[in-house]
């Protein structure tokens, strides 16, 4: 007889809390993929299935449900030997600062792994615009830091490159507009930056018809027709289509999402959360 592996049991809980297996890989910081694997892999051990498919997301068959307590406490119980045998490994304070927008599921997720494993680590969380964190670094205000640059310093580690892209709603065409309405941060970032720089090189004329900001703002006004907007490829979806070529702009740069230290702080806490945050993104977005 099989064994059942702790491993797809931990994954089996992720997707059944989350409801989906997007969402369930996002929080083991697995690809959907493998989530899926592990899944398959666990039916077939048990010779059942888990999940039934419920619209975009899953829902728990009998057996599931049947499985879900005691896959619950074989986790719990790991995790609890876990902190009894790591506690004294590692503890302090971290100041952490973590985006407001990009990859805030994945960084939450993150946050509550690392708060199972470190329970003597007394975390500060800043979740926020990111503009200001690399100054908030420079003046100690935050031992570590996630955001978003256009050129990453070498003091910066690249956690994730996404290339921008002008965007429109796939349903509104803005090929026949005079003035091109534009969605734009309305705060000082690289983001509003290097929309700027492309609208000018485009050289045609363009009206501000929409500001935010916020990333879910921007992709609302978007997505609602008011305007186009440079986002990062990641946002394009069903409902938006890429028109940069068609309207006439250019190549525009990639936004990196990186991580940020403080030279104040090298201790155990901010060395433990950085190994953390790059397993975890190590996992395609």
């Amino acid at each position: 007889m099989e064994c059942l592996d702790s491993d797809l049991l931990r994954t089996f809980v992720a997707v059944t809390e989350a409801g989906s297996m997007t969402e369930g890989a996002a929080r083991i910081y697995r690809s959907q993929s493998a989530t899926s694997l592990q899944i398959k892999r666990l039916e077939a051990i048990l010779g059942k299935s888990v999940f039934e498919r419920h619209g975009r997301g899953v829902i728990m068959s009998d057996t599931g449900r049947q499985l879900l307590p005691a896959a619950k406490d074989v986790i719990a119980r790991l995790d609890e030997v876990l902190r009894d045998i790591s506690q004294e490994a590692v503890a302090g304070k971290l100041r952490l600062g973590i985006p407001d927008d990009h990859g805030r599921a994945k960084l939450a997720g993150i946050i509550a792994a690392f708060t199972r494993h470190h329970p003597k680590v007394e975390l500060d969380v800043t979740c926020a615009l990111s503009t200001g964190f690399p100054d908030a670094l420079d003046k100690g205000l935050l031992d570590l830091a996630v955001y978003e640059v256009e050129n990453p310093s070498q003091h910066e580690e690249v956690l994730f490159e996404d290339p921008t892209c002008w965007m429109s709603s796939a349903h509104r065409d803005f090929s026949a507009d005079d003035i091109l309405p534009v969605a734009l941060f309305d705060h000082a970032c690289w983001w509003r930056d290097a929309a700027i720089e492309s609208l000018e090189a485009r050289g045609k004329p363009y009206r501000m018809a929409y500001s935010c900001q916020s990333v879910s703002g921007v992709i609302a006004a978007v997505e609602a027709g008011i305007a186009i907007g440079l986002l990062g490829r990641t946002s394009l979806h069903s409902g938006l289509s890429v028109v940069g070529r068609n309207l006439g702009f250019g190549d525009t740069p990639a936004s990196k999402l990186v991580m940020g230290a403080s030279e104040s702080q090298q201790d155990g806490p901010q060395v433990a959360m950085k190994e953390a945050i790059r397993v975890a993104f190590s996992v395609k977005l």
